[in-house]
This record gives structure tokens, sequence and C-alpha cells, in this order.
């Protein structure tokens, strides 16, 4: 095992960060690591907006959920699916692009761009000895963040990420069983399912019980089905075709 494997099986979200902030050198470093991810077709769909005003830093963090790390961090990026780009690299030759950046598959392609840059971010600063957590919070009220961050259309913000030195050392999350994830040539039967889900259920729960000190005893498939009962940020469907994403 090397230190890079190393770096991403020692991975755990940082909520609290020191009061220190990151150098310049370094955030190039990591939207550079960020820009190395792959990427589809190489169309390079992805933007990263560096947020460092305290003030939008704050705003951000009420938008998300009033969670306090998103504004109290050694830097913040919001990772954006962004085909204003393409729009204008096609208005540079007098083409039009409208249904291929309206399309299902372009608003995939552009998910997974954004996904595979953050990562390489994650890990990168991981091996500098920072910490992140990613926040999906940040589509709680993505209407308001996007007018924030004063996205045109086709440019959409995904999910930010915290980013600093960590002042707090969580236990670090069991995963789903290897076996309930990794199906060798087809699909797992669902009895084999259920199976590997109990034995992670009660893994869970006894690790969310040592954490809180008894104050939680659910387990992964208690806690997941419970938050996903109900639907989550039903707007955005509406709000996704208003960009000019997802249409077709």
């Amino acid at each position: 095992m090397n230190e890079v494997i190393e770096t991403i099986l020692a991975h755990k979200s940082i909520r609290k960060f020191k009061d220190k902030s990151i150098s310049e050198e370094m955030i190039t470093t990591l939207v550079e690591c960020a820009q190395a991810a792959s990427t589809s077709s190489y169309q390079q769909v992805c933007t990263i907006i560096g947020v460092e005003d305290q003030e939008k830093k704050q705003k951000l963090a009420e938008l998300a959920g009033n969670q306090s790390y998103v504004a109290d961090n050694g830097y913040f990026f919001v990772f954006c699916i962004d085909y204003n780009r393409h729009k204008v690299a096609a208005e540079m030759l007098d083409k039009n692009i409208n249904d291929t950046i309206q399309s299902t598959e372009a608003f995939m392609v552009g998910t997974v761009d954004a996904s595979l840059a953050a990562q390489n971010v994650a890990v990168a600063a991981e091996s500098l000895g920072l910490g992140i957590v990613y926040i999906g919070g940040i589509r709680n009220n993505l209407k308001e963040v996007s007018e924030l961050l004063d996205c045109p259309e086709h440019v959409l913000p995904l999910f930010g990420m915290a980013i600093g030195y960590p002042d707090a050392e969580p236990g670090k999350k069991p995963r789903l069983p290897i076996q309930s994830v990794f199906h060798k040539n087809g699909y797992k039967k669902n009895e084999e399912t259920k199976k590997l889900l109990n034995q992670y259920e009660k893994e869970t729960a006894e690790y969310y019980k040592k954490r809180t000190g008894g104050k939680r005893t659910e387990g992964w498939v208690t806690q997941i089905t419970t938050s996903m009962s109900s639907p989550k940020r039903a707007y955005m469907k509406e709000f996704v075709r208003e960009k000019g994403l997802n249409k077709t």
C-alpha cells in the first residue's frame, strides 16, 4: 500500500477547522488537480468558484442550512456545471449548440465532470494535511446561491467543499460491506443484499452508539430509509430547466 491509497482510505469529513488561511499557491495547486481529472470527450464542463468574501461565505452558510463550517474554514469552493463557456465558444464560430446543452446526456456529463474534479481536489487536499467536507446543502436554496455567485444561464452550482486545517478528529464511518457494492458479472440477488444490510445495520448502530455516548442508536438502514421517506428539494427539476439544462 502506498501513500496515495493510505490517504484515500483514511478519508473523514471534517466539520471544524482552525482559524488559518490556505496559501494562494496551495489553492492554485488544488484547482490544477481538479483540472487534471478525467473529462468526457475533452469537454471540461466543470467550473469552480472560490468564495473568499466572508460575507458571501456567511450567506452561503445560512442558505446551506446554517452550517457554520461553510463560513468558518480555510477556503470554500463551489463546483458547477458550466456550459456557458461552450456557448461562448460556439458563438465565436457562429454555431448553435443549444440542443446539445439542453440534453439529459449533457447534464449527466457535466455532473460527472464536476464530481471527478472535486474528488481530485479532496484527495489532493488531504494529501497536503488539509481536511475537507462536501456541502450538498447549497442545493437547499439553489436560486439564491446562483444569484449570490453571479452564475449566468447554463451554469449550475452542484455542491460546495469546505477546506482547511482540521481542528477535530472525528471517527471514521464504516462503509457498506464491499460485497454489497462490488458485484461480479451481474447484479446480486436481493436476498443476499438483505443479509449484508442486516450486518451493516448492526455495525453502524454500534458506531453511532459509541460516537454519541448512546444518544443515537440507529443504523444505516434505519437512518437512510427514514431520510428518504419523503423527497427533498422538489423544486430542483424546474430550476435546472430554468438554467437551460436537462430539458430534453
